[in-house]
């Protein structure tokens, strides 16, 4: 089934490496040229040269979200480049961890507080600020945010409470901007993953993973390319007629 992606513009933050770059190329095979928005210079440019491989148009730029001058910056290099954007998919995020396991609420420290909610949160914000009165010109926009099943629960992992808190905003700010931009035509959205296969993985100690795999119904974890394929879908002309959606993908974790 046609996704109708061909050619559309599309941002993606934290798209260097993970499940930000699972989902640049995943969108890059489905016809998009995309820039890849990464906190390493280094890290963006060989991703996007990756893409570039595959045939698409391809820019890479040294970002970090939780700043407004440079979203600001980076969004007119980009219109500057290619007219327009068609999709913006806020990945960008971090989740410290102490020794492999959680930080406990109490032992977040305010300065780690207020890093994890500038980067996830505000970072999201700042992204959906500077692209949206471009799509309203448009009259048209795709916008998809990856939020958490950390949002959603009161337990998840290695996941601490100020990424959870992060994530649930970030679902929250979706609704909100699902309500105000649905009369241009920009549908927004946000995939809620739940334990990914991911290189951050190797950060978290094995008993936690073996606790994880017991309480996903599946038995395992989910992979990169099974978040970026909602992803796509929540981009493409397949979704027109979903928005302010949080979909889960956890292997039935989280069934709400």
């Amino acid at each position: 089934m046609d996704t109708h992606l061909t050619d559309r513009v599309a941002i993606v933050t934290g798209g260097g490496q993970g499940i930000g770059e699972g989902i640049a190329q995943k969108l890059a095979a489905e016809g998009s040229h995309v820039v890849v928005v990464d906190q390493n210079q280094a890290t963006a440019e060989a991703a996007a040269s990756r893409i570039r491989a595959l045939g698409r148009k391809a820019l890479g730029f040294q970002v970090d979200v939780s700043s407004w001058d440079q979203v600001r910056t980076m969004l007119d290099r980009v219109v500057a480049e290619f007219g327009r954007v068609d999709i913006l998919v806020n990945n960008a995020g971090i989740s410290p961890k102490k020794d492999g396991r959680k930080i406990l609420v109490h032992e977040i420290e305010p300065d780690q507080w207020d890093l994890v909610m500038a980067v996830n949160l505000k970072g999201v914000f700042h992204c959906i600020k500077a692209v949206a009165p471009i799509m309203m010109r448009q009259r048209s926009g795709r916008i998809v945010s990856i939020s958490s099943q950390a949002a959603k629960i009161g337990f998840s992992g290695p996941a601490a409470g100020h990424y959870a808190a992060s994530k649930a905003g970030v679902s929250a700010l979706t609704r909100f901007a699902a309500h105000e931009l649905a009369p241009y035509g920009i549908l927004v959205n946000a995939v809620a993953p739940g334990t990914i296969q991911t290189p951050m993985r190797k950060l978290t100690i094995p008993e936690l993973d073996k606790l994880a795999i017991a309480g996903i119904p599946q038995g395992r974890f989910g992979t990169i390319d099974e978040v970026a394929n909602a992803v796509v879908f929540l981009a493409s002309d397949l979704a027109s007629y979903i928005t302010g959606e949080i979909m889960d993908v956890n292997g039935g974790s989280v069934i709400d």
